[in-house]
């Protein structure tokens, strides 16, 4: 197995008085389309690592962990399951995955041996030493998960090495979304499950209203001064939701890809949608 050494620019956060890796100007169009979005996307990344999960827990309402727990439902975990977690942040479907192994382990009494079986793997390096440092307080110092530094573009393991694949929030993050696709398919072991969590738009009228009001208007302001952020992180995700694939637009993507029975189900009234499919 070949793991991509970290380098300067992916450990280090953008110094204070950088540029935006979003402005204004920058979110008018597809911000999907920019041609330096991988990087662009770290920056952000590395920028807001440290309040990260508290702007997911206030931002969501405390719905994000209830959609994970979905997403580890979805991926019908057996024992002896290997996982890979891409674009794992700061760990939390990552943990949640492993856990979902323990308590599906019947054999074991409801523990299963979780060295090198749940790998969690992001482009962003600040973000890892903080998904280690919770991993190991919920396990009381033990290293149950192993966390890497690496693209989803070129993930550095063999073929057919995992029997799930899961991304939470990370789909539309990466420059080519049906590339990284491939990757996960490549990666999985025939009959494997992959399990995507992503935010999505309502198809309720008032309540799409209401999504876009919040979203667009007033997450950015209070996001943004929570993490004190100058990254424009906050302003790319509104933009990136919306411009990004939709839900059977995303089903035809996984069938496109090699993989078979793509289902998808919504979540808290369309705010995020969880697929699932099973490499053919």
């Amino acid at each position: 197995m070949t793991v991509q050494t970290p380098d300067p620019e992916t450990t280090t956060p953008p110094a204070p008085g950088a540029a935006p890796a979003w402005s204004a100007d920058d979110l008018r169009d597809d911000p999907h389309a920019k041609a330096d979005k991988a990087r662009r996307v770290r920056d952000m990344f590395a920028a807001i690592a440290g309040k990260y999960d508290l702007n997911n827990r206030l931002h969501s309402f405390g719905r994000d962990q209830a959609w994970r727990r979905t997403a580890v439902k979805m991926a019908q975990l057996k024992p002896g399951d290997r996982v890979l977690d891409v674009a794992c942040g700061t760990g939390d479907l990552t943990i949640a995955m492993e856990q979902g192994l323990w308590t599906n382990d019947d054999t074991a009494g409801g523990w299963a041996p979780a060295t090198n079986q749940v790998i969690g793997i992001d482009f962003t390096f600040p973000m890892l030493p903080l998904a280690k440092q919770k991993n190991r307080r919920r396990e009381n110092g033990r290293e149950t998960v192993a966390f890497l530094n690496g693209d989803a573009l070129a993930l550095p393991f063999p073929d057919q090495s995992f029997d799930v694949v899961s991304i939470a929030f990370g789909l539309r993050n990466v420059a080519d979304p049906a590339a990284a696709v491939a990757e996960f398919a490549r990666v999985l072991r025939p009959g494997g499950r992959l399990v995507i969590l992503e935010f999505s738009t309502p198809r309720n009228p008032v309540l799409r209203w209401g999504s876009r009001l919040y979203c667009e208007k007033v997450m950015p302001w209070t996001a943004t001064w929570v993490a004190r952020d100058r990254s424009g992180a906050y302003r790319y995700l509104p933009r990136s939701v919306a411009t990004f694939l939709d839900g059977p637009a995303t089903v035809a993507l996984l069938k496109q890809s090699g993989f078979a029975e793509a289902r998808l189900k919504s979540l808290s009234f369309g705010v995020a949608t969880c697929y699932a499919a099973t490499r053919a």
